[in-house]
């Protein structure tokens, strides 16, 4: 009852909004949400969003496997914790703006290139993760800079097509659209996993 309550505060406020500021500036939602459903008539909203659902998942999948594993070593030999203390430090305050950038030097505009940056990104928390039982995280925001700087489709791509055209109602009904799959996806997915292992980790305590 209070996320229906506040949502529809939300749109409220955001009617307001529009209205002062102008559609050319801000469009109300009425206007947004008929270019999402144009975009979904017509298959590119789908065709955008699996794109980067399937780079989140893929990236998330590579780090955590690796992520795992040296956390899990790194939790268990003190020798193996130091060692790789540093790098993970280094990592972790390592913008990711230039490990995707250095990606796409190194290894051209690819889609190899972009999963392994998303990955490398997400790869000391998956550490901190496992050597710490710090919460779980996705790598939404990661991959549409990725997208944004090298792919040619998803949703960062999308995104980075209307800020070209200066079309923010386009702009808004692909960021909006996935704001809200990344909040059913927390929601149903990772939240309950998110508590299973915190209760796992008491019990192991």
């Amino acid at each position: 009852m209070l996320r229906l309550l506040s949502f529809a505060l939300l749109l409220a406020t955001w009617w307001i909004a529009a209205a002062v500021a102008g559609s050319v500036k801000l469009p109300p939602p009425s206007a947004v949400l008929a270019v999402a459903i144009a975009e979904s008539q017509s298959g590119a909203l789908f065709l955008h969003l699996g794109a980067t659902l399937a780079r989140v998942t893929l990236a998330f999948t590579l780090s955590m496997a690796i992520g795992s594993a040296l956390g899990y070593w790194m939790g268990r030999s003190r020798l193996a914790n130091r060692l790789g203390d540093p790098w993970l430090i280094l990592l972790l305050n390592l913008p990711a703006l230039v490990v995707i950038v250095l990606a796409y030097i190194w290894a051209g505009l690819t889609e190899v290139a972009a999963i392994a940056a998303i990955a490398i990104n997400k790869l000391p928390t998956a550490v901190v993760t496992l050597r710490e039982g710090s919460g779980l995280s996705l790598v939404w925001k990661i991959v549409l800079v990725a997208e944004l700087l090298g792919r040619p489709n998803g949703i960062g791509f999308e995104i980075g097509v209307a800020f070209q055209l200066f079309d923010i109602p386009l702009l808004l009904a692909y960021s909006l659209s996935f704001a809200a799959v990344v909040l059913v996806i927390e929601a149903v997915i990772v939240q309950p996993v998110e508590r299973r292992a915190s209760r796992w980790r008491l019990r192991a305590a």
